[in-house]
């Protein structure tokens, strides 16, 4: 796969509607928030459809497939009724991933050995309806094997686990998952994967995952939804895409 000079950033919208769900009403919209970001910079707007519903609803994913200009990338589960709602909506892309009732937010990449058959059979329905297909996968060699295998032209790297560990000052463990990181990329770009990155990245995470070429497009939410109580959603999308573009030019 060609390795890009430039290195997209999409935005992640579900946390703002987080905070509307809160109160119950129609405020904060994020809608509002996806056109805002577009305004400041991101090349595209995630948002993740869940079964229970806990932040994006489907009213939202209507509106944004109406309203933005810029590409709207479906985060859903690979189940029967998120793939008849993707069909309906027809957005630019869709990321699977999995998904548990239990869980705050996404905790690791999809299960695709074991999935393989199920996920192989969705991603061709999608891809035929016309809807890119990324597979938000774990970093490792087998995971990119596998995901190559089952047929979708990107996959996502889970970063969590190297942010997780960054945060909590595991250096060892960090140096490892960033290993396992460069690792999976380079594989995906030999087998001719657009691949991208995100979870859990902040400023200083993103700066150093841009140095990384193989990479094409960030997405990145809560942290720069929790920045933008502080410093404004404007702000903070061009304090990541300055970072980001600081260490994409180390890449050079």
């Amino acid at each position: 796969m060609p390795q890009s000079s430039y290195l997209r950033l999409g935005v992640n919208v579900d946390h703002v509607a987080t905070l509307r769900n809160a109160r119950g009403g129609a405020f904060p919209d994020p809608v509002r928030a996806a056109l805002l970001a577009i305004e400041a910079g991101a090349d595209g707007i995630t948002a993740h459809l869940r079964e229970d519903r806990r932040h994006i609803r489907d009213e939202d994913m209507a509106r944004l497939r109406r309203e933005i200009s810029k590409p709207l990338n479906f985060e859903m589960a690979a189940t029967d009724d998120m793939v008849a709602i993707a069909l309906d909506t027809r957005p630019h892309a869709c990321c699977l991933v999995p998904e548990k009732r239990s869980e705050r937010t996404t905790e690791g990449g999809l299960d695709v050995i074991g999935g393989h058959d199920h996920l192989r059979i969705i991603t061709a329905e999608l891809l035929k309806a016309g809807v890119r297909v990324s597979l938000f996968i774990e970093p490792t060699l087998e995971a990119v094997r596998a995901s190559r295998s089952i047929g979708a032209p990107v996959i996502e790297l889970h970063t969590g686990a190297w942010c997780d560990s960054l945060t909590h000052h595991q250096s060892e463990r960090a140096a490892r998952e960033l290993v396992r990181i460069k690792a999976a990329a380079v594989l995906a770009s030999g087998q001719g994967l657009e691949c991208h990155a995100g979870h859990g990245l902040d400023f200083a995470t993103a700066k150093i995952v841009a140095g990384l070429p193989e990479i094409v497009e960030l997405n990145i939410g809560h942290f720069l939804i929790g920045e933008a109580v502080f410093i404004g959603l404007k702000a903070a999308i061009a304090k990541m895409r300055a970072a980001m573009d600081e260490g994409r030019a180390k890449a050079k």
